[in-house]
């Protein structure tokens, strides 16, 4: 089906770092790899299966002079990556191209997940040169089941897949290196949609669809779709293998579809934190995006204080202890976001038998 080990979209890339690794086996503080980050707390859209409408999509955003100290840093520190994300509609920020063209100035690597209402033609020429990827969440093959979920108008649907056909003929004229993909929330009102739309990312000549499980979030407000199970959907499955070619890939996620149903975890600590991040629109640095508001979890202001003050603080050192010595994971979320970096970790901390017959 989909190329999963080319985009390692279904599982984990934390092995493909093993100084990092190694540093933080041997006890030592490391800094985060990989950081979603908010730059804008509002959001255009109100999807019915939103994560994080908890945090009320406050008008609120990063602003420039502090990331003209925060980026540099962060890439002297050590951050490899950043996504731009978070609690509402990154291109919101009416200076995201500036904003990710000093994230690539500071040798860190940039990306967006993205609803692409506001990814007109002129914003891609900033963006494309400057990015790794754009995953854009576009959950329907039709405006009016579009509308539905996303709660906007079905204007937008076309308005999305034309920015989208302007973005890969930019990346095709200029030779480009970001990767342009589609992503879909596998619901019950998506369901008969998921091979139109994979049949029109195909049309539109982005590099691949992922088709992934719903995840309720522990302090989500909506709770629609909270007992979706993916256990029958095989043959869908089977069908939209059959769309992907050697230019575009259809990636379903059925290792965290099989987890989603299960509800399972092998690990009894979560041991993920020190090797991500997350900074919210209002600045707040976050150890786990699921317990966000939660000041246990809670390190500083970046408002405030430099990125290295707030990781070597105390309010960090205090919340790794709660986490690792009286966090009841069992309350986390089902398929977090470091879920398959803690089922490595745990496995490096907790081998089974035989490991030395390699």
């Amino acid at each position: 089906m989909a190329s999963v080990e080319q985009f390692r979209i279904d599982s984990h890339k934390l092995h493909l770092h093993p100084e990092r690794v190694a540093q933080w086996s041997a006890g030592k503080n490391v800094y985060p790899i990989f950081m979603e980050m908010s730059p804008a707390g509002a959001c255009n859209h109100r999807c019915n299966f939103c994560g994080v409408d908890f945090m009320g999509y406050q008008n609120r955003k990063l602003q420039m002079p502090m990331l003209e100290k925060l980026l540099p840093d962060l890439g002297r520190l050590g951050l490899r990556s950043i996504m731009f994300a978070g609690e509402g509609e990154p291109l919101l920020h009416p200076e995201i191209a500036r904003i990710t063209e000093l994230t690539k100035a500071s040798g860190i690597d940039a990306s967006f997940t993205t609803n692409a209402s506001l990814l007109k033609r002129e914003l891609s020429e900033r963006l494309l040169p400057v990015t790794s990827w754009i995953k854009v969440s576009i959950n329907a093959g039709t405006a009016a089941t579009y509308a539905e979920i996303h709660k906007t108008k079905p204007a937008d649907f076309d308005r999305v897949l034309r920015n989208l056909r302007d973005a890969v003929a930019l990346r095709k004229q200029h030779g480009f290196a970001c990767t342009l993909g589609m992503q879909i929330v596998l619901l019950p009102e998506n369901r008969g949609e998921v091979e139109k739309l994979a049949m029109i990312g195909q049309e539109i000549g982005v590099d691949y669809l992922v088709v992934k499980p719903y995840s309720q979030h522990t302090q989500g407000l909506t709770q629609l779709h909270r007992g979706v199970r993916y256990n029958n959907d095989q043959d869908l499955f089977a069908r939209l293998e059959a769309l992907s070619t050697d230019n575009f890939k259809v990636v379903a996620r059925l290792n965290t579809m099989r987890k989603w149903d299960a509800q399972d975890r092998p690990y009894k600590v979560c041991q993920a934190l020190p090797f991500w991040s997350y900074i919210d629109a209002g600045g707040n640095v976050w150890g786990c995006s699921v317990y966000m508001r939660d000041d246990r979890f809670a390190y500083g202001n970046v408002n405030e204080k430099s990125f290295e003050e707030i990781w070597e603080g105390e309010p960090r050192k205090k919340s790794l202890d709660f986490t690792h010595n009286e966090l009841d994971i069992s309350g986390c979320r089902q398929n977090c976001r470091m879920d398959e970096v803690n089922r490595y970790l745990w496995e490096l901390k907790n081998p089974g038998p035989h490991v030395n017959f390699i």
